[in-house]
């Protein structure tokens, strides 16, 4: 039955994007669906958005759909599958005409002028797309290792921990090699070749070497370095398929690839990348034991502005590092506060617009996932088209982020062992260096204070008069504001009060 459903879901979602003919591609990260599309004003937002099972929709170098963790790795196969299956049995489309092709030319040169697209974001979306397929490994793995500390605390099934130890910590001694691979993947190289070249950074062999007067350790320059060692056997691997004959490139491009890259990772980056490695986790730790409360501030209060932008991507290698150093990133449950800011900001819009039937609604259906860590359906449902709590949501964040930075001033750090969840769901993956009782109740703490602020700079902050007399009228799901002016002479109509206005629903 799971899979019917999951399969209806996919197929209510499929012609509101313009059916399969108008889908260019298909992926998934931890929450949403990802879709490439061909013209963007066959999307049908409002219908998408009222779907069941769609929690929002954003738009940026793709179509985004949210679905939530879990529903939307189970969704996207099937979605994959009908649009194959749609494409399949499209009949041949007619020729274009020039008219048609000039139309769509200047559809997606304004589309793309929109997005903005710049270099910086464009490699920051490179730079994503290497990392997020491994947050799955991340999560499990580091479940895990929460698992089997507390087992070792409790000194139970001492015959298993060892056992457990090993499951969760195979993948972090090796995801340099995936990092590599995936690195190669995105700028368009041979995947096994920048995972070759990778491997080599955590060969137990590399303890022989000596590389200015130091002798080198297996991982060190840990995921940077085999980002940098991949990228730069790409442009080896390519550089050598000018050149080299054709009768001979399988033999010469994949050896003077790995040759080249390899030796210029033994004998530079990987010293170079283990400096910087090193330097980025003793900023991090300096940071939060010297400025705490304002780092924390910072961070808690900036990171929805930075999810909007797309730069938060540039923190995904900063905490893939961490995790390889330190065992967890102690930056990932600061930022963690931004989404505590949100819930508390929703519910006080809930409280305040008592008389807004859409907007409860919609708070009511995105409060679960909020909890949870996942904010798209509050932001882009509720908080941003608002416009002010959406900013004093960004001040829950911040105290939230000032809270557990208090404490790394005093000596106790609170991290988590992989990247992805946030919220409640960030509770199984916590660790820290005075226990996981201490770091839970610390991070819960910082929630709390989230909750409080966000809702208290909301409910007092929140709204002008303006707005209360806007936003707070009788709208009802699924009505818009006009159908009440269009009611006819039996619904009385004043020039006293402006006419409601209904922000998007999720």
């Amino acid at each position: 039955m799971a899979e019917n459903k999951n399969r209806d879901v996919a197929a209510s979602i499929l012609p509101l994007v313009g059916g399969a003919a108008n889908v260019t591609s298909v992926a998934h990260c931890m929450t949403r669906l990802r879709l490439g599309l061909a013209d963007r004003s066959l999307v049908q937002d409002e219908a998408l958005k009222a779907l069941p099972d769609v929690m929002g929709v954003v738009e940026d170098d793709t179509y985004q759909i949210v679905l939530g963790p879990g529903k939307v790795a189970r969704v996207t196969p099937e979605f994959e599958e009908l649009v194959q299956e749609g494409k399949a049995s499209a009949p041949a489309p007619a020729a274009p005409t020039a008219d048609g092709l000039a139309a769509q030319g200047a559809e997606l040169r304004a589309a793309q002028k929109a997005k903005n697209a710049t270099p910086f974001k464009l490699f920051l979306r490179k730079i994503a797309n290497i990392f997020v397929p491994l947050i799955p490994a991340l999560i499990g793995c580091g479940i895990i290792a929460g698992i089997n500390g507390l087992l070792v605390n409790l000194h139970w099934l001492p015959g298993v921990t060892p056992a457990l130890a090993a499951i969760a910590s195979g993948f972090m001694a090796l995801i340099a090699v995936f990092v590599g691979y995936n690195t190669a993947k995105e700028f368009g190289g041979t995947p096994i070749l920048g995972g070759a070249v990778a491997a080599i950074i955590v060969y137990p062999g590399v303890a022989n070497i000596d590389v200015f007067g130091q002798t080198l350790s297996p991982g060190q320059g840990g995921v940077l370095g085999a980002l940098g060692a991949a990228v730069l056997a790409v442009h080896i691997e390519k550089w050598c398929r000018k050149w080299v004959p054709e009768a001979v490139d399988v033999l010469v491009t994949p050896t003077l690839t790995v040759l080249i890259s390899g030796l210029v990772t033994i004998f530079g980056l990987m010293f170079v990348a283990g400096e910087v490695s090193t330097a980025i986790g003793d900023g991090a730790n300096w940071l939060l034991e010297n400025t705490g409360i304002f780092a924390g501030a910072i961070l808690g209060g900036l990171f929805l502005p930075l999810v909007m932008l797309g730069l938060h991507q540039a923190l995904i290698p900063i905490h893939t590092t961490l995790i390889e150093q330190q065992g967890y990133t102690v930056l990932l449950p600061i930022l963690a506060m931004a989404g505590a800011g949100q819930v508390g900001a929703a519910i006080a819009v809930y409280k305040k617009l008592k008389n807004n039937t859409s907007i409860r609604k919609t708070i009511k259906s995105a409060l679960p996932a909020g909890f949870l860590g996942v904010g798209e359906p509050l932001i882009y449902g509720v908080s941003l088209p608002l416009g002010r709590p959406f900013i004093t949501a960004c001040v829950g964040g911040a105290a939230g982020g000032a809270f557990i930075g208090l404490f790394s001033m005093l000596g106790t750090q609170v991290g988590s062992t992989a990247i992805g969840p946030s919220g409640w769901a960030l509770f199984p993956l916590l660790d820290g260096d005075k226990g996981l009782g201490v770091t839970c109740a610390i991070y819960a703490g910082g929630l709390l204070v989230g909750y409080i602020v966000g809702y208290l700079a909301t409910y007092c902050f929140g709204f002008t008069k303006e707005m209360m007399a806007e936003f707070n009228a009788d709208v009802d799901l699924g009505e818009s504001p006009e159908a009440h002016a269009e009611e006819g002479p039996s619904a009385p109509q004043t020039t006293d009060t402006p006419e409601p206005k209904q922000p998007a629903k999720v």
